[in-house]
């Protein structure tokens, strides 16, 4: 039987998952080649020490009295076939279980669906900018976006808003592909050791910009949050 690998975990994180203290695994590889991947190592070229999945398991179950909750983040998760059947089993241990996507992989993200407590998928720019990420057909996002939005797991989609990638021309469009979402999540983009060394120069938005992008997405959602 096939077991999932990690490229890595993070014992305690305030921040991945809203309102609970998880722990965050991470999966190796990914389909997008974003320029602004801070995870770009594990992304594009996972190397060894893979940790196992049943050692990771055996060390969140000895992390059950600081955590109650486990973040399943990459890379790209649902590009792993075992994926469903990993979570499933973070479930049996008594987790409750967060699942980031990048919501390129609708039949497996739907599979995923049924288990996960919570899910957020990240929206990259407007379908038809993500060509610039490396994905050929975006209409898979729009499907992903639908299966979300039609579920009843809780959920948020979010933007890292990049310069370039996030124009104030995208927004209108990316307005229409989120339409009727409960939760938009906007979010700065900070540079640093990112896949295209440019964008480690790029300067962010200022918080009045993306205050403004937040402004026009309000007709299209439920509720903005802004990290910035």
């Amino acid at each position: 039987m096939f077991e999932m690998k990690f490229s890595g975990l993070q014992k305690t994180s305030l921040l991945d998952y809203p309102d609970r203290v998880a722990s965050v695994l991470f999966t190796p590889g990914c389909n997008l080649r974003c320029p602004y991947c801070h995870n770009h190592q594990i992304a594009t070229n996972p190397q060894p020490p893979f940790l196992q999945e049943g050692v990771a398991l055996a060390v969140l179950e000895s992390r059950k009295k600081y955590v109650d909750s486990v973040v399943v983040t990459g890379g790209e998760p649902c590009m792993h076939k075992e994926m469903p059947k990993f979570l499933a089993k973070l479930k049996e241990h008594g987790f409750m279980v967060k699942l980031d996507t990048n919501g390129c992989y609708p039949d497996k993200l739907q599979e995923c669906l049924g288990i996960v407590d919570y899910v957020a998928m990240d929206i990259k720019t407007s379908l038809e900018k993500y060509k610039l990420l490396g994905l050929a057909d975006s209409s898979v996002i729009q499907r992903s976006v639908d299966i979300i939005k039609a579920g009843n797991v809780p959920y948020e989609l979010r933007i890292t808003v990049v310069p370039e990638i996030v124009t104030p021309e995208d927004i209108p469009a990316i307005g229409e592909l989120v339409k009727g979402a409960k939760v938009l999540a906007l979010q700065q983009f900070v540079p640093g050791d990112v896949l295209d060394k440019r964008f480690a120069e790029v300067k962010p938005y200022s918080p009045e910009v993306i205050a403004g992008f937040a402004e026009t997405l309000k007709k299209y959602v439920d509720k903005i949050v802004l990290r910035v």
